[in-house]
């Protein structure tokens, strides 16, 4: 009997027909049962006669499998797995939690620090691999990467791989898939889990000289069905529909409605599901929506975003830091470092890019390789006084103060007074009666500054006169827990 643990992947493999069209001809899937739990789950044809289903068991004990086919040697294959508890590392897939945040399945905390790599998959194995190496040791724990390959300034080269096979005559055969471009994928997802790392899967975008932009409805819906069949088992999958989704002319908005519910339908692991945009917002409010994904530069605007849709709202674009001549991609080390405390202390979560020139092109935000900015090691500190919190959700807090703050009303603040002001004080109301310390926090030098004594009510906190400065407020006696 198979043993696998949970949150991890079962994999059936049978072999099938070959002759005709097996990717549209053979109609193969299983259903797992688990007590009076039953999850439908589509298999899909990987070339050289196999056909897979693959599977993620959610619940410990042991699960009851049968295969349903329109050929006879792939159906009613029956058999049973035993799920097990999760290893080290293991907590599950990413959920939305309390509204506006995240947690893991097994009840852990996440909180998104991500960055862009579009196309690192499309660019051969010795930048992919040293990819994978520099985000080893980078703060990131989500990665906005492009199922497709991208053809856009920086990114003029042929990847190795394509999705679909090619006609005799060199056309592509868009009725068959190229089952090596969706393994490497899957290899490269693997290889993101195991760095605890968020695949946040791209599934279209506008930057295209190969026809993927432009496919048609039936090719478009084929596709999203086989891909998830493949990888929605890994639990480190999310769904992005689209990368500026307004900019590809090809699409109406009933299509990309229509996709979302493939997506929700066809998903039995039901992962999170965004859309991302250029300039026009697309109803995140949508049930099939699970949260924000947002490209905006105006971070002030975390808290009116979140009233508006009541989801998490994660800015996964609002510039990058470069130098690059476009405008979004010439952002100082400190502006970005900026960004992400400003969205940050307003309830939000920032995503991060680079985009330095390079000889060869080699543009972390598209290609990958190495990170040679400032502001990944600031990001990395931001997130470990974010993790250092309170286990319950921060929530924004206190506009009286004109500052951004989020924080638990009462035990805990963490404040920001931004990349454009120095002051040397600075004036709040506490609550009366209870003592807080406070941390003054230097953002950019990466450094936290014990203020003297205790606080309450009314108090002046003498700051140092600099710009990006935060302030951590602790409720004394919890103090300890925050350090």
């Amino acid at each position: 009997m198979a043993q696998v643990e949970q949150w991890s992947i079962f994999e059936l493999s049978l072999d099938g027909p070959q002759e005709g069209n097996p990717f549209i001809d053979v109609r193969f899937g299983a259903r797992f049962v688990h007590g009076h739990r039953v999850v439908e789950v589509d298999g899909f044809y990987d070339g050289q006669g196999v056909y897979r289903v693959r599977f993620m068991p959610d619940r410990l004990g042991t699960w009851r499998y049968v295969t349903a086919s329109d050929r006879a040697g792939l159906d009613g294959v029956e058999g049973e797995l035993v799920c097990g508890a999760p290893g080290p590392g293991n907590h599950g897939p990413v959920q939305v939690s309390d509204t506006y945040h995240f947690r893991y399945a097994d009840g852990t905390p996440y909180v998104p620090i991500g960055t862009t790599c579009y196309a690192w998959t499309h660019q051969g194995d010795a930048l992919e691999e040293q990819t994978l190496e520099t985000l080893g040791t980078a703060p990131f724990n989500k990665m906005r990467m492009c199922v497709f390959p991208k053809h856009y300034v920086f990114n003029q080269n042929e990847p190795p791989y394509h999705a679909f096979e090619r006609t005799a005559s060199g056309e592509w055969d868009d009725t068959r898939f190229n089952p090596a471009f969706f393994q490497h994928l899957e290899q490269r997802i693997g290889e993101l889990r195991e760095l605890g790392i968020e695949a946040d899967l791209i599934l279209f975008h506008p930057y295209d000289r190969w026809g993927y932009a432009t496919m048609g409805p039936e090719t478009d819906d084929r596709y999203l069905r086989y891909l998830i069949a493949r990888v929605a088992a890994y639990r480190n999958v999310w769904w992005s529909l689209a990368n500026e989704y307004d900019l590809m002319r090809s699409k109406r908005m009933a299509d990309w409605d229509r996709f979302f519910r493939i997506v929700q339908e066809s998903d039995p692991s039901q992962h999170l599901r965004s859309i991302h945009n250029c300039r026009t917002f697309y109803d995140h409010g949508k049930p099939w929506v699970s949260h924000c994904s947002i490209q905006r530069h105006d971070l002030d605007q975390v808290i009116e975003w979140r009233e508006l849709y009541r989801k998490p709202v994660v800015v996964d674009e609002c510039g990058y830091e470069g130098d690059i001549e476009r405008r979004w991609g010439n952002l100082t080390p400190q502006e970005m470092v900026n960004r992400f405390w400003e969205g940050t202390a307003r309830g939000g979560y920032v995503g991060h890019g680079e985009t330095y020139l390079h000889p060869e092109d080699v543009l972390w935000w598209s290609k990958g390789g190495v990170l040679r900015g400032q502001s990944p090691a600031r990001i990395g500190f931001l997130r470990q006084i974010v993790e250092e919190g309170p286990s319950r959700p921060v929530e924004p807090l206190h506009e009286d103060w004109k500052i951004a703050c989020v924080g638990v009303e009462g035990e805990y603040y963490l404040c920001y007074l931004g990349g454009d002001r120095q002051s040397a004080r600075w004036t709040i109301d506490l609550p009366e009666d209870v003592p807080f310390t406070i941390e003054v926090i230097d953002t950019w030098e990466m450094t936290r500054t014990r203020v003297e004594g205790t606080y309450s009510g009314r108090c002046e906190i003498p700051l140092p006169g600099k710009p990006s400065i935060a302030l951590r407020i602790c409720k004394a006696h919890e103090d300890d827990r925050y350090r």
